[in-house]
């Protein structure tokens, strides 16, 4: 008898609504946000909801949660959490852009650059992937821009500094699928059908809405 491979995991990934500027919850904006994606999704049988340990994450999380048909266990993770998941060295970027993304990382501190790759690499290990038994299993995600890219790479077999160069809306949508001995596969990216148009492309670079 051959050894299982597992089931498919569906991994929903949402950056968290949009937050206030001092770094703490969110804004009334990003609750209404929060509460239509939730609804959106009101109907996904999830096994657990995980969020990172930020505020706007968790109030995120909450909101989504009370929207769903079914009772959904709530898990806080670090590896869900804020943090800069790769750094690149020189080399590895385009030669016409390098300088500005090499200025971009030096915004982080030293702790952050040095902790975030374990960080990154057991978010791998936690979310990405088949998941064991017979059944497939629906997983969300509530999390930041730079871990969303980060696992949106990987899953796309990107180049690791690739993160940095992908954009995530706020609330909005992503959906991999890990299907036993198949590529991982992109279903969603960066949906915001659930979305007014006063509440779109929040947390996105200016002059692309």
């Amino acid at each position: 008898m051959s050894e299982s491979l597992g089931s498919t995991r569906y991994l929903y990934l949402v950056r968290h609504g949009e937050a206030l500027g001092d770094g703490g919850g969110l804004t009334e904006g990003g609750r209404r946000q929060a509460v239509l994606l939730g609804r959106r999704m009101r109907n996904v049988a999830f096994s657990t909801v995980h969020h990172g340990p930020l505020p706007r994450a968790e109030q995120t999380a909450r909101l989504v949660r009370e929207q769903l048909e079914l009772e959904v266990p709530l898990e806080v993770s670090e590896v869900a959490g804020d943090y800069v998941p790769y750094v690149p060295e020189r080399d590895e970027l385009p030669a016409e852009s390098a300088d500005d993304l090499l200025r971009f990382l030096q915004q982080a501190t030293p702790e952050e650059l040095k902790r975030g790759p374990e960080l990154a690499r057991l978010a791998l290990e936690r979310f990405a992937g088949p998941v064991d038994g017979e059944d497939e299993q629906r997983e969300l995600v509530v999390t930041h821009n730079f871990l969303i890219g980060w696992l949106v790479g990987h899953a796309m077999g990107a180049p690791n500094w690739r993160w940095l160069s992908l954009n995530h809306c706020n609330a909005a949508l992503t959906v991999i699928r890990y299907a036993p001995g198949r590529p991982a596969s992109m279903l969603v990216y960066n949906d915001m059908q659930h979305l007014p148009a006063d509440l779109r492309w929040t947390g996105f670079p200016d002059g692309l809405n």
